[in-house]
């Protein structure tokens, strides 16, 4: 059996338009229309055409603008990767530039955690020595009143 992508917008290629929706890896009905269900309604869905890798999909979603950067920034990366290989399968381009983008991401929040960390100490020790200067200052103000 086949495994369905999962996406957070809805997918339709421009020839075949089948929608792909983020409960379509559910195989019984029942669980679907329960997903369905639950999903809170979201905001009006508006169709853009966008082009990735001389492709093009109609993609919906609520910002068209970020789904067009978004596809734009998907071309950029299976062009750089098929510049850089040998490979004319897309499909092959298509995942070593999913294997880009994930470190990309992958990097992105290691740094991202360890800036976090780094300010949460800082904060930790500011608010201590914050602590330490007004607990002298009230010992000061008891002393002299």
């Amino acid at each position: 059996m086949q495994q369905k992508p999962i996406f957070a917008f809805n997918l339709v290629n421009v020839e075949n338009t089948i929608p792909f929706w983020p409960f379509a890896a559910l195989d019984d009905r029942n669980q679907q229309q329960q997903m369905k269900a639950r999903i809170p309604v979201a905001e009006e869905k508006k169709s853009v055409r966008v082009e990735i890798y001389d492709e093009s999909y109609n993609l919906c979603g609520s910002d068209s603008a970020y789904i067009t950067h978004l596809a734009e920034v998907v071309d950029a990366k299976m062009r750089a990767v098929a510049q850089h290989t040998s490979t004319v399968d897309s499909l092959r381009v298509a995942v070593l530039a999913a294997l880009n983008l994930a470190d990309d991401y992958y990097q992105l929040k290691r740094k991202y955690e360890g800036m976090e960390g780094e300010y949460t100490s800082r904060a930790s020790h500011l608010g201590r020595a914050l602590d330490s200067a007004l607990d002298e200052l009230l010992a000061e103000v008891r002393r002299a009143g």
